[in-house]
């Protein structure tokens, strides 16, 4: 759907995955855009009111966040790079998704403010480009730390190409498991 200010398109890779461009307006004084629409997210059959919870992380060049995905309910969640530029990568693990097991790649940024829609049940994980990079996330769920689930960023079977070599990351991401040993322990 396409409305002033604003489109959403869906992400072939992903079922249920839509990244949302605004049309930043710009003049002298710098830009001007929309990062939320709720009639445009709606439109695409999301509800908006169900996004409670606004988070923001700072990164520094090559530091890498994920993957990470929540057990049971899942987390949605709307992902927006609003200074610098990210690198970012979704991995459908939905076992009933038809686009299960797939991934997908974007570069989002302060430039375009699009923002990337990450269904329930997909992994996400993204590596700032720039020497400072802000993400903003917007949540369906409060955080709950005993629903974390961690998937090794370098994974030979995701093969996610990383474009910078990693300057830092959590303990948790540097120690976290392989996909075939968090799908092993989600079927037990």
């Amino acid at each position: 759907m396409k409305a002033a200010g604003m489109q959403a398109t869906e992400v072939p890779a992903i079922v249920g995955a839509y990244l949302f461009e605004p049309t930043p307006y710009a003049d002298e004084r710098g830009f001007f855009c929309r990062t939320f629409d709720a009639d445009v997210v709606r439109s695409v059959g999301l509800d908006p009111g169900t996004f409670i919870q606004d988070s923001v992380s700072r990164s520094a060049r090559g530091v890498l966040r994920g993957l990470h995905l929540r057990s049971g309910a899942g987390e949605a969640k709307l992902v927006r790079c609003s200074y610098g530029r990210i690198f970012d990568v979704v991995v459908d693990l939905r076992t009933d998704s038809p686009t299960y097991r797939n991934r997908a790649f974007f570069e989002l940024s302060d430039a375009t403010q699009a923002t990337l829609y990450i269904p329930a049940g997909c992994a996400h994980g993204f590596q700032a480009l720039t020497e400072t990079a802000d993400t903003s996330y917007r949540i369906d769920r409060p955080h709950d730390p005993t629903e974390d689930v961690t998937i090794a960023f370098d994974d030979p079977e995701l093969a996610i190409p990383w474009p910078l070599p990693v300057t830092s990351m959590s303990q948790r991401d540097r120690e976290a498991p392989s996909l075939a040993q968090v799908l092993k322990h989600k079927e037990s």
